[in-house]
């Protein structure tokens, strides 16, 4: 089963949790007035995941979906980290606003579980920063069996890791929620080395909706049930997101999944469109091969 799927999403609530005041605090020190930057996109760009996204005879798949979405998270690098020529390539294909999330590979994350990894952390970094102006951030995804007796060597990780590179984290393992000193000692890492707290709003998994922000950054990663309650879950996620706008929030990072993925573009112009409406974004809507543009469904 894939991670935070359950077999009955019906029987979940979905509530998104009230925002900690903490959280209010640390988006109204960082409050700014400067314009709010959000980028929305899914997990891949490939014809197998996307299915039905893509109009007949498209060659370039990276060219097509750069033109319907702003950004990618970049879950390719978990499994190879790219080389410099693969970055180069990338960049190329996209236009100038779009952006790149590359996912830190797993020979740091789960083979090497942040020890040794000095130079692998080097060359993805070096590699991918040669996205320059495309790279929006990249994101460390622990093993779900990664707890926090390895505290300390997280903690020697992220300060050593190099800095002004853009990094949020993502702990799976439930002992990093359920204790609320260790939560406390995880925030005041993440706060102390500037690294953002990825929230995943998942079925099975409602502890990872901490709502708990380190930086004035959202990086939301949405995992869809493949259920009708989809489409409200995001509509429940606007009204927080134009409470954490108001409050200072800088940047918005949304990322749309599906346990099977199937029509996470739906789900992704759905949202698009409300966003749009109700925070006064101006993100272009994805359009569906066979509809004319503006929202499909």
């Amino acid at each position: 089963m894939k991670f935070g799927q359950v077999p009955d999403p019906s029987v979940i609530d979905f509530r998104i949790p009230e925002t900690p005041e903490v959280t209010l605090e640390l988006l109204n020190h960082f409050k700014t007035g400067e314009p709010h930057e959000v980028h929305v996109g899914c997990a891949k760009w490939n014809k197998t995941d996307l299915k039905g996204f893509y109009p007949k005879g498209v060659k370039d798949e990276l060219v097509y979906y750069s033109g319907q979405f702003n950004s990618i998270e970049l879950n390719a690098t978990f499994y190879n980290s790219p080389t410099p020529q693969q970055v180069e390539t990338w960049k190329a294909k996209t236009p100038p606003a779009f952006k790149f999330f590359p996912k830190l590979p797993q020979t740091i994350s789960h083979f090497g579980r942040l020890l040794n990894t000095d130079d692998k952390v080097r060359d993805f970094v070096d590699a991918t920063l040669l996205f320059e102006e495309k790279l929006g951030m990249a994101f460390l995804q622990m093993h779900d069996n990664y707890k926090p007796k390895d505290f300390r060597r997280l903690e020697d990780f992220l300060h050593a890791f190099p800095k002004g590179y853009p990094l949020a984290l993502e702990v799976r393992n439930a002992e990093w929620f359920s204790n609320p000193e260790v939560s406390k000692n995880l925030y005041r890492l993440l706060e102390e080395t500037g690294v953002t707290n990825v929230l995943v709003d998942t079925a099975g998994r409602r502890d990872l909706m901490h709502m708990r922000l380190t930086t004035p950054v959202a990086f939301v990663r949405y995992v869809g049930a493949n259920h009708p309650s989809d489409y409200t879950r995001l509509d429940e996620w606007i009204s927080t997101l134009k409470k954490w706008k108001e409050a200072g929030l800088q940047k918005l990072y949304f990322f749309i999944h599906q346990n099977v993925e199937l029509e996470s573009p739906l789900l992704a112009a759905h949202f698009i469109q409300n966003l749009n409406r109700e925070l006064g974004t101006d993100l272009h809507i994805p359009v569906k091969p066979e509809t004319p543009p503006g929202l499909f469904s």
